[in-house]
């Protein structure tokens, strides 16, 4: 599976963007796709999480109510709604996947990662 991120950019607190990641290479629809995100001096860490089981999705508290994950099998993408955007979202945003049973909580057991999109948002 090869995964390309697309949509960051600059915006002001307050804004909406959102960032999409497009897949290839495999059957999509049996595949845990997720966000995570890299601030700089930070670790990286889980945004948020959409198993292919199911309807359920999980975010990480700094974004729930903001952000929301979707896909779209019928295009091989999903994508992340980022609304009213706050500076301390700023991070590269990288999109995800995993064809394993293993959890989805876990960021190293998903196999296939985006190049990553950049995301700055001014105050």
């Amino acid at each position: 599976v090869q995964l390309q991120a697309y949509g960051g950019g600059m915006v002001q607190a307050g804004g909406s963007l959102r960032l999409s990641c497009d897949a290839s290479g495999r059957t999509f629809r049996a595949i845990d796709v997720a966000w995570f995100r890299q601030a700089p001096g930070s670790e990286r860490e889980s945004v948020a999480i959409m198993p292919w089981r199911g309807d359920r999705r999980y975010y990480a508290d700094s974004v729930r109510g903001r952000f929301i994950i979707s896909r779209d099998n019928a295009k091989d993408t999903w994508y992340l709604q980022m609304n009213n955007l706050k500076p301390e979202d700023t991070a590269v945003y990288y999109c995800a996947a995993k064809t394993n049973s293993a959890s989805v909580y876990m960021m190293s057991n998903y196999d296939y990662w985006g190049q990553g999109t950049l995301v700055t948002v001014s105050s």
